[in-house]
């Protein structure tokens, strides 16, 4: 393993090549993507202890969705058992991905444990319990700035675990160890992941555009919010795809690989 140093505008390729990659196996990756969702979604309405396993399977889940990328990049597809790659690898990578997923769930609970200091754990709350954001809420000048605590705080630790999932299940690092790689492997190449996350949110406000003229030639909302929200979860479904190769590029191909 070697930390690679890519040119700014690799960044763009990597949303290429995830838009690209998806629909090569559109139905699979679509239907990996659902299922992740899924899952995430029935822990989370176990209140308190379900949005904590949710947190701790994270890491794990986005291994699976990487793994199910290197498959379908190749032209194969991805099986609905690839999401577990990571927790059928042997013992000592579960254990591994365990590790890290309750590194991944402490880091989570203390970024909302800061915004609790901020609007007295009425943010921190609605995550973990559950519930629906009032009107009230959002005029709230304390639930505001603790919503954007949690944003501003939630970028060092996404960089923390982008690599470490992958790290971990490809090239064996510790834990700890992948968590600092991960960081220093984004940072090092802050200019291509600057350029990607700019990128997409270029495609993500065309994205936007496209729906706000639907909306307008069609003159039904209902016919908007339609498609708007199984659209809407392709687009996020293209940009987990575009994940991996962050990280072929980061790191160079995956062990086994010949692409």
């Amino acid at each position: 393993m070697k930390l690679q140093i890519v040119p700014a505008s690799r960044g763009i390729h990597w949303v290429k090549s995830g838009i690209r990659t998806f629909f090569r196996q559109p139905l699979a990756l679509a239907g990996l993507f659902f299922m992740f969702l899924a899952l995430m979604s029935v822990l989370s309405l176990v209140p308190l202890l379900g949005s904590a396993l949710a947190l701790m399977l994270l890491p794990g889940a986005t291994l699976g969705l990487m793994a199910a990328t290197r498959e379908a990049s190749t032209g194969k597809f991805p099986m609905p058992l690839i999401l577990i790659t990571a927790f059928r690898a042997g013992r000592e990578e579960l254990r591994a991905m365990l590790v890290l997923g309750a590194l991944y769930a402490l880091g989570f609970v203390l970024v909302l444990g800061l915004t609790a200091l901020i609007d007295g754990g009425k943010f921190a709350k609605l995550y973990l319990l559950g519930g629906s954001i009032s009107a009230e809420m959002l005029q709230d000048g304390d639930f505001q700035w603790a919503m954007l605590t949690a944003s501003v705080l939630y970028m060092p630790l996404s960089l923390l675990f982008w690599h470490a999932p992958a790290l971990v299940h490809w090239h064996g690092i510790q834990p700890v160890k992948s968590l600092f790689f991960s960081f220093v492997a984004c940072m090092r190449n802050f200019g291509a992941f600057a350029v990607y996350g700019l990128a997409w949110m270029g495609v993500f406000l065309g994205f936007g555009v496209v729906i706000a003229m639907l909306a307008a030639v069609l003159g039904s909302a209902e016919a908007v919010v339609a498609t708007l929200y199984p659209a809407a979860m392709l687009m996020a479904t293209t940009f987990f795809t575009s994940i991996y190769f962050t990280f072929v590029d980061s790191f160079g191909n995956t062990p086994g690989e010949d692409i």
